[in-house]
């Protein structure tokens, strides 16, 4: 299969959108987007929490259904596809990692802080052990520079990671800086680079594109921008994009096009676009799961979500931090810290 394709592509809707539709999937959404995402020869389908496994709970907000319900539907229906599942450790667990397994994922993402790979080598080992195709997530991939980047990836690698992603969470990096961090991990690592793109400063497919071009092979896309702030990567626009470049993805355009218009625009609650509140998230480089807690806090609190996403920005708050939003709204109101507009 992977003869075929010069770029393998992640499709994460299913579970960076969970993020974006307050983790409602239903066991048919997720089926019915499985099956036909299977069929246009998608190579891996991510199911799991928008924080991963074990991510269902009061702080990161609880899912519809069981997420180990959604990935045993989806590997029921794959043919040719490959589920894949997050986890972060801290939240999701060793035995929820076997669990999956056993429901039929075939590749484990294993997603830190930039700067915390140290927290992953029994996760990365137990993924191997498994048999899973194992990849390094390094989030907020802004927050560090280069040189620490290459270190934290260098550590997953010798963990036994079969790849290892720059991974944009905030949607806050400039073209120029995806170039230098991929071409910084090429030179560094002897296993496969990625790149996962959010959009929130309508960059995620240059950067994805940039990426490429300096030798990244592992892409993430969401179909329809369903992902967490402004989306990621658009998948049936990068298929298509990719294919004038001459770059093969070995992936159905037509069917991409389908599944986004007839199956994944219904289950969006409003269309994915840059909003005042998603272009904080990359202009601040907070963590893009954090724009409907903060929404949530604003409307609490009767303030400014800017304030709150801006002042999270200031403090460098990541993701496993949602507690910190109350207590920044709550600080905000109380301070009369309002921006002056």
């Amino acid at each position: 299969m992977t003869n075929e394709r010069d770029v393998l592509i992640t499709e994460v809707a299913l579970r960076d959108g969970s993020h974006a539709i307050r983790h409602q999937f239903t066991v048919k959404q997720v089926t019915d987007v499985a099956k036909a995402l299977d069929e246009a020869n998608v190579p891996f389908i991510e199911v799991s929490h928008g924080d991963g496994l074990g991510g269902s709970s009061l702080q990161y907000g609880f899912s519809l259904t069981n997420e180990l319900e959604l990935i045993e539907a989806a590997a029921s229906v794959v043919k040719q596809a490959k589920i894949a599942v997050l986890l972060l450790p801290g939240i999701g667990t060793m035995p929820d990692l076997k669990q999956a397994a056993k429901l039929g994922a075939k590749m484990a993402r294993i997603a830190t802080h930039v700067t915390e790979a140290d927290v992953s080598p029994q996760h990365i080992a137990l993924a191997k052990d498994l048999g899973l195709e194992t990849v390094g997530f390094l989030m907020m991939s802004h927050m560090a520079p280069t040189e620490k980047l290459v270190e934290q990836a260098k550590l997953m690698e010798s963990y036994g990671a079969d790849t290892v992603y720059v991974v944009d969470s905030a949607g806050a990096l400039l073209p120029y800086q995806v170039k230098e961090r991929i071409r910084a991990l090429k030179d560094s690592l002897k296993i496969n680079v990625g790149f996962h793109a959010h959009n929130n400063l309508s960059l995620a497919m240059a950067n994805t594109l940039v990426a490429i071009e300096e030798g990244a092979t592992r892409i993430d896309g969401s179909i329809r921008c369903l992902g967490a702030g402004a989306g990621n990567t658009q998948t049936e626009v990068l298929v298509a994009v990719l294919d004038k470049l001459g770059i093969k993805t070995g992936i159905d355009i037509y069917k991409m096009m389908d599944i986004a218009e007839e199956l994944v625009a219904p289950i969006l609650e409003k269309p994915q676009e840059i909003t005042k509140d998603s272009l904080v998230l990359g202009y601040a480089g907070v963590y893009s799961s954090f724009l409907l807690h903060a929404q949530k806090a604003a409307q609490r609190f009767g303030i400014d979500s800017r304030d709150i996403l801006l002042e999270l920005g200031n403090r460098k708050v990541v993701g496993g931090q949602e507690d910190m939003i109350m207590d920044v709204a709550a600080e905000i109101s109380n301070r009369g810290l309002v921006h002056e507009h």
